[in-house]
């Protein structure tokens, strides 16, 4: 959890990272999951909730087990009336560091600089979700104008009788 505001480096509210035994049954995994973002949740009451999109990857397992987490993140937002916002990993990696293709040294190094931290974030998840924060915080108003921009299109055609 960041906050603050574009043009101006973020500030390090709380970092976690949500543990679950891999060989637990997958409801009880997903359930723990939803237990700790609704704490987290209801402790530092943010204001919108960004996941990561998750796409093409070589590992399957890899790709569902975060998809589901990112689903149980999406629903406990959606329970509360929250925003939520996805970026990918290429665009969080770009908004941090300025190179889409970063590797994770390299976005830990900007992670830490930017939250002016003295030691990396561990585990290595905690780097991601610090990332993804400072990546939807920067991207915010962009995101904003371009669903604005986009809903008044959408009136327009409609006035015009362009709608459906």
């Amino acid at each position: 959890m960041v906050e603050g505001v574009p043009g101006r480096p973020p500030s390090l509210v709380a970092v976690g990272v949500v543990r679950t035994a891999a060989d637990e049954d997958i409801a009880a995994r997903l359930l723990a999951i939803e237990k700790e973002i609704e704490r987290w949740l209801t402790e530092y009451r943010p204001d919108t909730v960004a996941v990561e999109r998750v796409f093409s990857q070589h590992n399957v397992r890899t790709v569902m087990g975060t998809a589901q987490a990112g689903a149980v993140a999406i629903v406990c937002a959606a329970r509360r009336g929250l925003p939520v916002v996805l970026h990918t990993p290429s665009e969080v990696k770009a908004a941090v560091t300025g190179n889409g293709r970063a590797d994770k040294d390299q976005v830990a190094a900007m992670v830490m600089r930017l939250l002016r931290m003295t030691e990396r974030p561990q585990p290595a998840d905690a780097t991601d979700a610090l990332a993804l924060a400072i990546c939807h915080l920067w991207r915010a108003p962009a995101i904003k104008a371009r669903q604005a921009s986009l809903a008044r299109q959408a009136a327009a055609a409609n006035l015009s009788g362009g709608g459906a």
